[in-house]
């Protein structure tokens, strides 16, 4: 029903018939969009459902509010809903690269919490819609960079290939040279060449727009190495440069991520969280609840119960859906 409710729009929308019915294709207010839109960088998730589910699932306006409803989804690790809300903003705007690379990231995050066969199969899937986005966007760098990495991780059988990802980068060096360095930079770990996969890392904070962003890869790199003494200081660079930059929230929510995942030095790790939160630079990849649901842990491994239970009230309520892994009240 809505492909053909998708096809009735597009049909009068170019004058090819009359609508007996025009509100049926009445165009969503691009302010609701904003809206939404606004409401998803902030991390409020609620918000944002709030404002997409309702509307019109067909007609001018529709393909972006079902994009922007997938990353709401995303953002709240709802892998079938995302799936479904992309799907259907790729059918009814098959021609945008961005529809694409998202259809490919919800299916790639579906594919880590199914079975074998059943990755297998998404497996193809997401390699189908990274390279429906680039082809139809050439210079699409997160979409690219996405491809690489694909690539790199994916087993031949699937399309993947460290050769292929190799490409992609040449590719990148034309468009966003940050993001080649750290692709290679990645390769070069997969392939065991330490040396040359540091000497990427770096040349990607060299060369990068933002590189408090770069910094938590080289972190990353030597988190895998267990170069602890050497992953604190990367993490400390990137909350040095995050304060210097424009939009760099989101070097803050992955730095502190690195030190909790590792357990080392909570409360800088807090103060990172906190300094994102008061920021007016958060992002949907950094999303909010997630800041103060980590924040919270923090605080309860501090010993500040009083403090935990505020974080874990503010993530309820942007998302009342997430629930913090370790949040004793689950």
């Amino acid at each position: 029903m809505r492909r053909e409710l998708a096809l009735f729009c597009a049909l009068m929308a170019a004058g090819l018939i009359l609508a007996a019915t025009p509100h049926v294709c009445a165009q969503i207010p691009p302010a609701t969009l904003a809206q939404a839109n606004a409401a998803l960088q902030a991390g409020e998730a609620d918000k944002a459902i709030t404002l997409l589910a309702p509307l019109p699932t067909s007609g001018p306006g529709a393909a972006e509010a079902q994009n922007l409803l997938c990353r709401v989804h995303f953002t709240l690790q709802q892998w079938e809903p995302a799936t479904r809300e992309c799907e259907q903003a790729v059918r009814l705007s098959p021609g945008n690269s961005n529809n694409h690379l998202w259809l490919g990231r919800a299916l790639g995050g579906k594919a880590e919490h199914v079975s074998f066969l059943t990755a297998y199969s998404l497996g193809k899937r997401v390699r189908a819609e990274f390279e429906e986005a680039v082809r139809l966007d050439p210079h699409n760098a997160a979409a690219l960079s996405d491809l690489g990495e694909f690539y790199k991780e994916a087993p031949g059988i699937v399309g993947g290939g460290t050769d292929k990802a190799a490409s992609v980068a040449d590719r990148l060096d034309k468009i966003d040279s940050a993001r080649a360095h750290q692709l290679r930079g990645y390769i070069a770990e997969t392939r065991k060449d330490f040396g040359s996969a540091e000497r990427e890392f770096r040349q990607a904070i060299a060369t990068g727009i933002r590189p408090a962003a770069q910094w938590v890869n080289l972190a990353i790199f030597y988190r895998n190495r267990h170069r602890w003494s050497e992953m604190e200081a990367a993490v400390q660079s990137c909350a040095n440069t995050a304060t210097h930059e424009r939009n760099s929230g989101v070097a803050l929510y992955d730095g502190a991520g690195i030190l909790i995942e590792t357990n080392r030095n909570p409360a800088f790790a807090a103060k990172m969280l906190e300094s994102y939160l008061a920021s007016p630079a958060k992002a949907e990849e950094a999303p909010a609840f997630i800041a103060h649901g980590r924040l919270g842990r923090l605080k309860q491994q501090m010993g500040d119960a009083g403090g935990a239970k505020r974080e874990f009230a503010a993530a309820y309520a942007l998302a009342h859906a997430y629930r913090p892994p370790q949040d004793s009240r689950h």
